[in-house]
């Protein structure tokens, strides 16, 4: 047993380490576009299905919220929080409507999204980049390493180079935590 747990920490480290170092770039790049966007007055719409509904949930309330310093909330969605909406759209249209639906109803000029899927192949998922697009929005995907598909619609990807869903996951979670703490900083660093 200790071994596998080793095992396990030591591939979510390694899985981390070369996704960073290929990242890095692309993290600095979209954090300043998180932060251009928010400062001026958009949001962020965030989905996913399963794991990655809560991390989209996590994310969008560490923006909401705060994340490490005190500061105003930043306006951030996550479309796959409210049941009503997800049930009525799911039983009048189907479930690969979900997301695109809701994206109709929000979304704005400037606005952000932030596609979650670890397979980069959920319908739902696709389907609402697919309106994103013909909105005229920037898509920021986080998959995996077999998401080609929702890699290929989307303006910035973040594709964790794993098979491995909870090591994917763990990678998309600390991602966005990184994206808050270095949107914070951008916009109120001078505050210190």
């Amino acid at each position: 047993m200790r071994e596998k747990i080793l095992k396990s920490f030591k591939d979510s480290m390694s899985v981390k380490q070369q996704f960073v170092d290929e990242y890095i770039e692309t993290i600095i790049e979209v954090s300043r576009l998180i932060a251009d966007t928010l400062n001026n007055g958009s949001k962020l719409l965030l989905f996913g299905n399963g794991g990655s509904a809560c991390d989209a949930s996590h994310i969008a309330a560490e923006f909401i919220n705060r994340f490490q310093r005190e500061r105003p909330a930043f306006p951030a969605i996550a479309l796959n929080t409210d049941v009503a909406v997800l049930t009525s759209i799911a039983n009048d249209y189907d479930y690969t409507s979900i997301f695109e639906r809701q994206l109709k109803a929000l979304a704005q000029d400037g606005d952000v999204v932030i596609a979650i899927s670890t397979s980069g192949t959920s319908p739902n998922v696709i389907k609402a980049v697919e309106t994103a697009v013909k909105k005229g929005l920037k898509v920021i995907a986080l998959t995996g390493a077999k998401g080609d598909k929702l890699a290929s619609m989307s303006d910035y990807v973040f594709a964790v180079p794993s098979n491995d869903t909870p090591r994917v996951q763990e990678t998309h979670i600390t991602l966005g935590h990184v994206l808050c703490q270095m949107v914070e900083e951008i916009l109120f660093e001078s505050h210190r």
